[in-house]
């Protein structure tokens, strides 16, 4: 019997997108989704966009986010999300209003609009949600003075933040979601569904090891390994980018600290993929240098 495959981390967005967000995961992710949303899900419809490795190294907007249909009548946006850029409220209300305005075309009625619901999974705190001692909040446009008056139920945004989920977990009473996190902290996790279990519980139980089996095919194939290294390789450039800009920010304006990080990671990206055997035409799309610069960065090693 061979060695047993380390399983990859879900809270890499490519290997979320991969578990969760092909049309094959439609069945354990209508229960994810149940389990976050506490509403019946009958019908699960996922896009199934594959990701470009020149995609794994960029940030455009909804590259990462799993798209879904759920109930043939409301949208759904689903983010993993582990770099704190301090913007994540504005992007994910730029993702709502996007989506959707997305439900009409051109010379339909406003009552076409669908509702919309976008689910952020964070693994930081939000800067605005400090206070708040729990790990999920659930979000509506709501009256100042009469708060139990919700303007529209189109709009819900969902947002789990990792850390807390580690502080207040045992606080929470969502033994569903419960099992869901504690999956996405050890993959490795073993969780049997017993007959004193309820039928929820033993959905969710039967939806994860579905999940976990599904990783498991994932991380042993050797070209998601790959892809999986370079989104980390992207992500800690993305670390280092912030690190680089606050720096130099102080010294010189922190657009221009953190565009001059953004070039000098992707030339230390460069750098690596060259050793790993890539060539120079694929490095050049991949990181947007130009091959004159790759060429004259390995000079200067």
């Amino acid at each position: 019997m061979g060695e047993k495959v380390k399983l990859l981390n879900l809270t890499n967005d490519y290997i979320f997108k991969r578990t969760f967000g092909y049309k094959e995961s439609g069945e354990v992710t209508k229960v994810f989704l149940r389990d976050i949303l506490l509403d019946d899900i009958s019908s699960i419809e996922l896009n199934n966009k594959t990701i470009t490795e020149k995609e794994l190294m960029d940030d455009k907007v909804g590259i990462m986010d799993i798209k879904a249909v759920i109930n043939g009548n409301t949208e759904c946006d689903i983010e993993m999300q582990i770099v704190n850029k301090h913007n994540i409220e504005k992007r994910i209300l730029f993702y709502w209003a996007k989506m959707y305005t997305q439900t009409i075309k051109e010379g339909e009625q406003f009552n076409e609009l669908r509702k919309s619901i976008c689910v952020l999974i964070a693994d930081f705190e939000l800067d605005g949600l400090k206070e708040i001692k729990k790990y999920i909040t659930k979000w509506n446009i709501r009256e100042e003075d009469y708060k139990s008056v919700i303007l529209t139920d189109v709009l819900e945004i969902v947002i789990i933040e990792l850390p807390k989920y580690r502080k207040y977990a045992k606080k929470e009473k969502r033994n569903n979601l419960n099992l869901w996190l504690e999956f996405f902290e050890n993959p490795e996790v073993i969780i049997m569904a017993n007959e004193n279990d309820s039928k929820e519980i033993k959905e969710t139980k039967n939806a994860i090891k579905d999940a976990q089996e599904n990783l498991e095919k994932i991380s042993q194939d050797e070209h998601e390994q790959y892809l999986a290294e370079l989104r980390e390789k992207y992500i800690r450039d993305q670390f280092a980018v912030q690190e680089y800009g606050y720096i130099k920010g102080k010294e010189e304006g922190i657009e221009q600290g953190i565009e001059q990080g953004k070039k000098q990671s992707k030339k230390e990206i460069a750098k690596k993929l060259l050793a790993e055997g890539m060539d120079i035409e694929t490095v050049a799309r991949i990181t947007e240098l130009t091959k004159e610069d790759i060429i004259k960065n390995q000079e200067n090693k």
